[in-house]
C-alpha cells in the first residue's frame, strides 16, 4: 500500500455501527464528519460532567484552577494547532489533495483531544487506583471471569472506560454508540490493546489498554477499518494522529499545572518564571516579559510562549519521524526526541515533588479513596453479593434497567457499577457516599 493510499484510510470518515446509508448522510464541504464528531462529543452528558471533574486539585473552591472540562477544550485547542500544522506539511508531502484537507488532521486531533479524560471516574488518577485496589482485595467477585475480564477489573483503566462511553454507553440503543468515525475513534485510543497479555509488549503505546473485553469487537472493527498494524492478538500499533493527542496532552497538562500550582501556593512566581522561560526558549523569545510586571500577567504571558514552543517542536519532531509512526517503528512520545525533554522532565519533576503531592492534593484524594471504596461496597454487594437484607437495599439503588443490561453475567454486572462510579462527579461522588453511608440523611 502507498503512502498516500495509508493516510486515507487512517482517515476513513466511516462511522462506527453507522448503517451504509447513514454513514453515507449529513457530509458537506462546509462541515466534514470529523468536525460533526466533535459536536457528538460536546454535547454528551459524559462531557458536560468534566467539569466537577478532578484535573489535579480536587474539589477546588477557586474558579480558576483548571478541571477536567477546561484541561480537556485547552488540549483540543493545541491539538488542532498541531494537527493543522501536520496536516498541510502530509497532505502536500503524499498528495493527498482533494480527498483530504489539511483541516481534517486537525478536527480528528480535536476531537479525539476533546474526549481524551472523558472516561476519568472520580478524583482522577487516584479513582482508578481506588477502583483497582478495591477489586484486588475483593478477589471473591471475580470468581468465574475469564483473564480478560479480571484484568479489566483488577487493572482498572479511565482510557478503556472513555472508549466504553463513546461507543456504548452514550446512545446505547445506537449500534457503536454515538456513531463516531472510526479516524477519530483510533486517535481516541492512546493504548490499542486489550487489558490481558501473555507477555510485556514493549513501547509507550503498550503500557496501558485501550478498551474493555465487552468492547473488544468494535475496538477490532475500529481497527480494521482504520488499518492500524497488528501487534498480536487483541493489540495494534498506534494510529499515528495518536501521537499528537499524546503531545497535546502532555503540553496542557505540564504547563499548565505549573500556572494552577501558583495559583494554590505551591509553586512561587518566582520559580514557575524559571521553569516557564526555560520551555519557552529563553529570553530572547519572550521579549515581551521586560513590560509586564503583574507577576500573573508574567506567567500566562510565559504559558502561551511555552506551549508556542512545544507545538511547534511536537510537529516538526512527528515529520521528521513520519515513515517510523506509519511502520510502528516509532512508539515513544514525541518530546522524548526533542530538546524540549530536558526542560519538560524538570518541569515534570516540579509538578510531582511541589503540586501532586502537596498536602491539599494529598487530603482530599486520600478522601476520595474513602468514597470510591464505599461506594463500591454497597453497589458491588447489591448487584452480585448473597441475598441479604442489606444488599437487598442496595440492589433497589442500582438503575431500573441494571438486570436488563447485564442479566446474569457477573462481569457485565460489576462493569455497570464501575460505570455509574465513573459517571459520578467528584462532588456528587461525596454527596452520595455521605447520603448511603448514613453521614448525612436524605432531605
Amino acid at each position: 500500500m502507498t503512502t498516500q493510499a495509508r493516510w486515507l484510510k487512517l482517515l476513513s470518515p466511516e462511522r462506527l455501527g453507522a448503517q451504509d446509508a447513514d454513514a453515507l448522510a449529513g457530509h458537506s464541504p462546509d462541515r466534514s464528519r470529523f468536525q460533526q464528531d466533535y459536536d457528538r462529543i460536546v454535547f454528551t452528558s459524559a462531557f458536560r460532567r468534566l467539569k466537577d471533574k478532578t484535573q489535579v486539585f480536587p474539589l477546588a473552591q477557586s474558579d480558576y484552577v483548571r478541571t477536567r472540562l477546561t484541561h480537556s477544550l485547552e488540549a483540543s485547542c493545541v491539538g488542532r494547532s498541531l494537527g493543522l500544522m501536520v496536516g498541510r506539511a502530509i497532505v502536500e508531502r503524499h498528495g493527498l489533495a482533494p480527498d483530504v484537507h489539511p483541516s481534517d488532521f486537525g478536527s480528528v486531533v480535536a476531537a479525539a483531544c476533546l474526549a481524551h479524560d472523558i472516561g476519568n471516574p472520580p478524583f482522577g488518577h487516584a479513582g482508578e487506583d481506588a477502583m483497582r485496589a478495591w477489586f484486588a482485595t475483593h478477589p471473591h467477585y471475580l470468581a468465574g471471569l475469564d483473564p480478560d475480564q479480571r484484568a479489566d477489573l483488577l487493572n482498572y483503566e479511565g482510557n478503556a472506560q472513555g472508549f466504553r462511553i463513546l461507543t456504548h454507553l452514550q446512545n446505547p440503543s445506537n449500534p457503536g454508540g454515538l456513531q463516531l468515525t472510526c479516524a477519530v475513534l483510533a486517535t481516541f485510543a492512546k493504548y490499542p490493546r486489550r487489558s490481558h497479555l501473555e507477555q510485556p509488549l514493549p513501547g509507550k503505546s503498550a503500557r496501558k489498554f485501550g478498551y474493555f473485553a465487552a468492547e473488544a469487537n468494535l475496538f477490532a472493527e475500529v481497527a480494521e477499518t482504520v488499518g492500524l498494524i497488528p501487534r498480536e492478538t487483541g493489540a495494534w500499533f498506534r494510529h499515528p494522529l495518536t501521537f499528537l493527542v499524546e503531545a497535546a496532552d502532555d503540553t496542557c497538562y505540564l504547563v499548565v499545572d505549573i500556572e494552577d500550582g501558583v495559583q494554590q501556593g505551591c509553586v512561587t512566581p518566582a520559580h514557575a518564571e524559571e521553569l516557564l522561560l526555560d520551555l519557552a526558549g529563553g529570553i530572547a523569545v519572550a521579549g515581551k516579559l521586560k513590560y509586564l510586571t503583574d507577576p500573573k500577567r508574567r506567567i500566562e504571558y510565559l504559558r502561551a510562549r511555552a506551549i508556542g514552543r512545544l507545538v511547534d517542536e511536537a510537529a516538526r519532531v512527528f515529520l521528521e519521524n513520519e515513515a517510523a509512526i506509519l511502520d510502528g517503528s516509532f512508539d515513544q512520545a514525541l518530546f522524548d526526541v526533542s530538546p524540549v525533554g530536558e526542560s519538560l522532565a524538570v518541569v515534570r519533576r516540579v509538578a510531582e515533588e511541589q503540586i501532586y503531592n502537596a498536602r491539599q492534593v494529598m487530603e482530599v484524594m486520600a478522601a476520595g479513596y474513602e468514597v470510591i471504596s464505599g461506594l463500591l461496597d454497597g453497589y458491588v454487594a447489591g448487584a452480585c453479593g448473597p441475598q441479604s437484607s442489606r444488599n437487598g437495599v442496595w440492589r433497589n439503588l442500582l438503575p431500573a434497567d441494571f438486570d436488563q443490561m447485564a442479566g446474569d453475567s457477573n462481569y457485565l454486572r460489576l462493569l455497570q457499577v464501575a460505570d455509574m462510579i465513573a459517571g459520578m462527579t467528584d462532588s456528587y461522588a461525596v454527596s452520595a457516599y455521605r447520603r448511603l453511608k448514613g453521614i448525612e440523611l436524605p432531605t
